[in-house]
């Protein structure tokens, strides 16, 4: 049976890995299996990306250039920006994006050119999609194409859904020990996958479809999205009420059960919370089921950098100063501490909504040398006292680790932190304002 010759192949690691994808997913899982002695072809349409590859550039916090280095030396993982290189891979790994329209309607283009885009197999082949998406994609878009091109699903394709699980910057967790969740379209294609994944990661856990599977991520971010979007509210709450509420936080989290700590901030950012349960909530509506739950912890979250801005708004105004020709310092404008990714960060929200009111802004972020926003380039900006010193008020967005709080604290006429990067330090009266 194919099955089994598959499996015995990826087994003595004869199977050729392809990745379609060479980002925070696909990256860190090509070096992943070239290192278990797999021959490896990353696939991307960036050519400027599979350039810096290809010369041992590592554009990825967690992949450093030496461990990508050795494997592109050894042979073990090449690169490309054609698809028919793609062509000797036994098993094909998709990594690609899966944004939202401007409609909020899923994007899910990306996936379907990836897949039109693999060359037709003369073998046997595991196809693995990865990428984020709503359920039901694996079995209502992918399967019914490569059945039309006549794969014979669980026969001679297997085709499984195993959702990447990646926390960029994450030093404890990493893709080797965060477990697996896969699931096949039949029986046999679960056993291809698990087979393949139990190669690199310590853990696989099988449910029992890829719509499963689907299901599984989009619960995980869900979950998270919905508890930050509560004690988002619950921050907007305590300033009404002037209580200070990373310090409640800290306390109800001494709860050894029935309390998991959550943390508010300026909204949501990333490739992956701001847009997972728009992907559900899509879904579920086309199914004619009301995910009101889910609809309202998204406008919370949407909201939160308007809700920022009106701070930083009331905050100049104490302080006698309009935010219309006020100097705003920004620190941190990538979605996350310690990471150079700015995909839907709020920060730039904030950013955009304090340019359309007048307010003059620069920013420092040690992992964002730049960025363009409004058809205008802004430069990082070092943190010297004399800087400082010019602004109106200087407003926390991403505590980066790098960054020296107790400094800042000291050289800024006036500091707004909205993610208790501050925590512990004390300044002169009305000089630090946490969220």
């Amino acid at each position: 049976m194919s099955v089994e010759n598959l499996i015995d192949r990826i087994n003595k690691k004869e199977t050729v890995v392809g990745v379609i994808g060479l980002g925070y997913a696909g990256l860190p899982l090509a070096i992943e299996f070239a290192e278990e002695g797999f021959e490896v072809v990353g696939f991307d349409l960036n050519e400027e990306r599979v350039s810096k590859l290809q010369n041992g550039q590592s554009y990825i916090e967690d992949i450093s250039s030496a461990r990508l280095k050795e494997q592109v030396r050894d042979k073990r993982l090449s690169l490309t920006a054609h698809s028919k290189d793609l062509a000797r891979a036994d098993v094909i790994l998709i990594c690609v994006q899966t944004p939202l329209r401007k409609s909020k309607e899923p994007d899910i283009s990306f996936i379907i050119k990836a897949i039109e885009g693999i060359p037709t197999p003369k073998k046997e082949r595991l196809i693995v999609l990865q990428s984020t998406t709503f359920p039901g994609t694996t079995e209502e878009y992918v399967r019914p194409y490569f059945e039309k091109n006549g794969c014979k699903i669980g026969k001679n394709l297997f085709l499984v859904f195993a959702p990447e699980r990646i926390d960029p910057s994450n030093k404890k967790f990493h893709s080797s020990n965060i477990p697996k969740i896969i699931g096949g379209e039949t029986e046999a294609c679960s056993r291809v996958g698990k087979v393949l994944f139990e190669q690199v990661i310590e853990k696989v856990v099988v449910v029992d479809s890829a719509k499963s599977a689907e299901m599984v991520k989009l619960l995980e971010n869900t979950f998270r999205a919905d508890n930050i979007a509560m004690v988002n509210e619950f921050a907007l709450m305590c300033h009404e009420m002037d209580i200070d509420v990373w310090e409640v936080i800290d306390a109800a989290a001494t709860k050894p059960f029935g309390f998991m700590p959550f943390y508010p901030g300026p909204g949501l950012g990333g490739h992956c919370l701001p847009v997972d349960p728009v992907y559900l909530s899509w879904k579920a509506k086309i199914l004619d089921f009301d995910p009101r739950f889910i609809d309202l912890a998204t406008v919370i979250n949407a909201q939160m950098p308007q809700e920022i801005v009106v701070r930083i708004g009331d905050l100049l105004n104490d302080k006698g100063k309009s935010l219309k020709g006020s100097h705003v310092f920004i620190v941190g404008v990538s979605y996350k501490k310690n990471v150079a990714d700015y995909r839907e960060s709020p920060a730039l929200d904030v950013i955009d909504l304090l340019q359309k009111k007048g307010a003059t802004i620069e920013y420092h972020d040690p992992h964002v040398a730049q960025f363009e926003l409004n058809e205008k380039v802004f430069h990082s900006k070092k943190l010297s006292e004399s800087h400082l010193k010019k602004q109106d008020i200087v407003v926390v967005l991403t505590n980066h680790d790098e960054i020296d709080f107790k400094s800042l604290v000291k050289q800024s006429p006036f500091l707004f932190d909205t993610r208790n990067a501050t925590k512990g330090l004390s300044a002169a009266k009305g000089k630090l304002i946490r969220l």
